[in-house]
């Protein structure tokens, strides 16, 4: 097995054990400790949409919306049809008062999903 520079001793399975113990600390309200974990997972595996999606969700949890705008881009650029990340990445615009690429991103999550939560999101300012 290659050895990957900056993961002594890291394996696949060990990856696997930091994403769900990330996805327990962000449950727990410690996204701060699963961008860390989550870190390690994308250094080595930075093609993981769903540690990228994970991560994205911990930032924005920890207020880091910056961050958490630029992993749901990424998430997006793999995935344009995820609704969920459209739903979150127009949270974080909410959240940073940018209300154009909000609304966009809340209509493109309701017309993906018709999850009432997003059809609400996408008439909030109609």
């Amino acid at each position: 097995m290659p050895e990957n520079s900056g993961s002594s001793g890291r394996t696949p399975e060990t990856h696997v054990i930091d994403f769900r113990a990330a996805e327990q600390l962000l449950a727990a309200g410690d996204p701060r400790g699963a961008v860390k974990l989550l870190d390690g997972v994308i250094a080595v595996h930075p093609e993981n949409t769903a540690a990228r999606l994970l991560r994205a969700r911990a930032f924005f949890a920890a207020a880091q919306l910056r961050p958490a705008e630029l992993e749901f881009t990424i998430v997006l650029e793999r995935e344009p049809d995820n609704a969920f990340a459209h739903f979150a990445l127009a949270r974080t615009y909410q959240r940073q008062s940018r209300p154009d690429p909000a609304k966009r991103h809340f209509r493109l999550a309701a017309a993906l999903d018709p999850n009432p939560e997003y059809l609400e999101a996408a008439r909030f300012d109609a």
